[in-house]
């Protein structure tokens, strides 16, 4: 069993936090009882074929004439505390450039309109680049796989205080290990592989 990272959250969890808090809480507070589910080994096997897929793609796909690819960018942040791989950075025009903006693209498995917890997870991704890379990010796109469609996701001031407040919220969770309350909607647990331990929503 790996443990987590305690020094920094993925940014995944910022995603998930929004989703369901307590299935962070459980991944850092007791990480010995995550499963692995097909849904998860089924999702990272979409994300690794659909590069193949992307290299072959026109960059019309985000509104780009032209851009340099970077697939599968890893990403860390001491001073946020967030750690990831982003799917798909694009420098436009190219990186070497020192007036480029990075677009930064994130596949998912879903046909489902992009909810709140994907845009923080995009948003997240544009501030990891932004500090990593010294270069700007105005606009994130997710692709969603099934559908071969990009959904824009505009990297506004509102979405970067979200994230950077999302952030905050799972490092006290995790910090003081207190027990986040369960989603608004219990229609989420119906399927969640935590609905055991969760006493309350049962």
């Amino acid at each position: 069993m790996t443990m987590p990272d305690l020094d920094t959250i993925e940014v995944s969890d910022i995603k998930q936090w929004r989703y369901c808090p307590r299935v962070v809480w459980y991944t850092y507070c007791l990480p010995a009882i995550r499963p692995k589910t097909d849904l998860m080994r089924q999702g990272a096997a979409s994300h690794r074929a659909e590069e193949d897929r992307e290299e072959r793609r026109s960059l019309r796909t985000y509104g780009l004439k032209t851009g340099e690819r970077f697939f599968h960018v890893y990403l860390r942040s001491e001073r946020l505390g967030v750690r990831g791989i982003l799917d798909l950075a694009i420098a436009v025009p190219n990186r070497s450039d020192p007036a480029a903006k990075i677009v930064v693209v994130d596949y998912k498995d879903s046909e489902q309109d992009a909810g709140p917890h994907f845009k923080l997870q995009v948003g997240a991704y544009a501030l990891l680049i932004e500090e990593t890379w010294g270069l700007p990010v105005e606009t994130g796109w997710i692709y969603h796989i099934p559908l071969r469609k990009a959904e824009k996701v505009p990297i506004s001031p509102q979405l970067r205080k979200n994230v950077i407040e999302t952030i905050a919220a799972v490092q006290k969770a995790i910090r003081t290990e207190a027990l986040p309350p369960p989603p608004s909607s219990r229609a989420l647990c119906v399927n969640c592989e935590f609905r055991r331990f969760c006493n309350d929503v049962v």
